[in-house]
């Protein structure tokens, strides 16, 4: 089997990107893999040395089959750099496996991704195969579906790109035609849909709820793992929409996770346990609240 090319998006974070590089190159497929970095450009009213700082390092980078570095000439921001990025890779090879600056995988990442997309190759009624999980309550089986996608360190393939609707406008009307608001909310515990109509009224500029929106719609099945295989480590104010965020932090399962095929369809107990998260996550604790104001005025003072 041939193994999808790598897609890492990075901006002005070097020491998140090192973390990133550094736990991928332990990967087991690494070797065997071909890596893309798009590098977003400097903002034309805010000069960032970071920026040259991470491409600097981008130019040193060893321990794959290849190595591609892209240098935006100018800012396109995230959504143009990850849409364009993708798009880009999955026109020549058909798949590809999605990464951001801030996800540190663990060394069985790249083999969970490639497995899912071998195994589901000829699968439509799934869209992509995911690596993180949050911090849910629940015990879940090795592998599970959910209705929808995902965005923190995932796969997909041509066919399912193909699905992503850019238009915020057709997707709403659908989950409003369909009266799927709600189930696309995870039973109203998260405010998905509102996320869905900022994006259309220019408040965000977010391409995962887009991705999302568009697997749900379709209805297709993303398979996660039951331990996470990534850890998410953007949480602390450096990122562009992850703000001050340490409930999406957890350890990533240092074990391979075997795929199997089972038929896609969406498990109940994992989406019970995802709402659940979701619900909790929308309204923390009063110690949480208090440890994320400590670490925002702490960040302003450094």
């Amino acid at each position: 089997m041939t193994l999808a090319p790598i897609a890492l998006f990075v901006y002005n974070r070097p020491g998140h990107t090192k973390k990133t590089i550094d736990a991928l190159r332990h990967n087991l497929l690494a070797a065997e893999s071909d890596l893309f970095i798009f590098s977003d450009g400097i903002k034309p009213d805010r000069p960032d040395n970071r920026v040259y700082e991470v491409r600097e390092y981008l130019r040193t980078i060893k321990g794959f089959k290849s190595v591609t570095p892209i240098e935006r000439n100018f800012n396109i921001g995230l959504s143009a750099n990850i849409i364009s990025g993708i798009k880009q890779l999955i026109d020549s090879y058909g798949k590809i496996i999605v990464l951001e600056d801030d996800l540190v995988t663990s060394p069985f990442f790249l083999k969970f991704m490639n497995d899912g997309l071998r195994i589901y190759e000829n699968e439509d009624e799934v869209i992509s195969i995911h690596s993180y999980l949050y911090r849910v309550r629940t015990k879940l089986p090795d592998t599970f579906f959910l209705r929808g996608a995902d965005c923190s360190g995932w796969a997909t393939w041509k066919r399912g790109w193909d699905l992503f609707e850019p238009d915020g406008k057709v997707l709403l009307q659908k989950l409003i035609e369909t009266n799927q608001s709600e189930a696309f909310d995870f039973g109203g515990n998260y405010p998905y849909t509102q996320m869905l109509i900022d994006q259309i009224e220019g408040k965000t500029n977010s391409w995962a709820i887009r991705w999302y929106a568009s697997a749900f719609v379709n209805n297709k099945f993303t398979l996660y793992p039951g331990k996470p295989l990534v850890s998410n480590i953007g949480g602390d104010g450096t990122g562009i929409n992850s703000g001050f965020d340490h409930q999406m932090y957890q350890p990533f399962n240092p074990n391979p996770v075997s795929v199997v095929y089972q038929k896609p369809a969406q498990n109940m107990t994992a989406y019970l346990a995802f709402a659940d998260f979701l619900k909790r996550r929308l309204n923390p604790s009063m110690f949480y609240r208090i440890k994320r104001k400590f670490n925002s005025l702490f960040r302003k003072v450094k």
